[in-house]
């Protein structure tokens, strides 16, 4: 199974980070290829809205490190996402990441039923972190993102969330959470036969 996991937060050993570490765990073994980037250290730039995606081109025209964590996510069967919640929303780095995989889209993608250039079947694994510890606050993030990356093939969505997490490595005394992560990979690691 081939898993790229794209770290959002600018703190290299952040709470989302280690959670997505903790998680990433269950899958090292030979059999499995796993693929880490951290943004924070790419660089990059968001969508440029300039559509040669859709008319000129079938993949993102910008020449830059994010070229190389695209094609990762084109063939991965498994995207861990991990971001911090920073002022109710994903990262600055993690939403550029996500705007870029507008290139994912065939060019008739609004009318289009198969609306990805992407095979359809991948899972995706959101990480978020946030210090407030409401779990209220927030929550919606997941929805609206699992909504897009359903348009692009991915079928089965998961979402691994800790709430209060506000100190560094706050999220390694979160045992519910650290169990969900398992449960999760668990779940996957079933579904692919490994």
């Amino acid at each position: 199974m081939k898993i790229t996991c794209i770290k959002g937060s600018p703190r290299v050993k952040g709470n989302s980070s280690l959670l997505a570490d903790y998680f990433l765990k269950n899958f090292e073994n030979s059999e499995n290829e796993i693929n880490t980037f951290n943004l924070n250290q790419l660089n990059y730039r968001g969508c440029q809205g300039c559509r040669k995606c859709l008319t000129d081109a079938e993949k993102c025209i910008m020449n830059d490190d994010l070229q190389e964590v695209l094609e990762s996510v084109r063939e991965s069967d498994v995207l861990v996402l991990a971001s911090g919640v920073y002022y109710g929303e994903l990262t600055s780095q993690a939403k550029g990441f996500i705007d870029r995989t507008y290139s994912f889209n065939v060019p008739d993608f609004i009318t289009n039923p198969n609306s990805s250039r992407l095979e359809p079947g991948k899972c995706l694994v959101m990480v978020l972190a946030q210090g407030h510890p409401d779990e209220n606050m927030f929550k919606d993030i997941f929805i609206r993102y699992a909504y897009f990356f359903e348009k692009k093939g991915f079928s089965k969505n998961y979402l691994i969330r800790a709430c209060g997490v506000l100190n560094k490595g706050d999220v390694g005394r979160k045992k519910d959470v650290l169990k969900q992560a398992d449960d999760i990979a668990g779940e996957i690691l079933k579904k692919e036969g490994n």
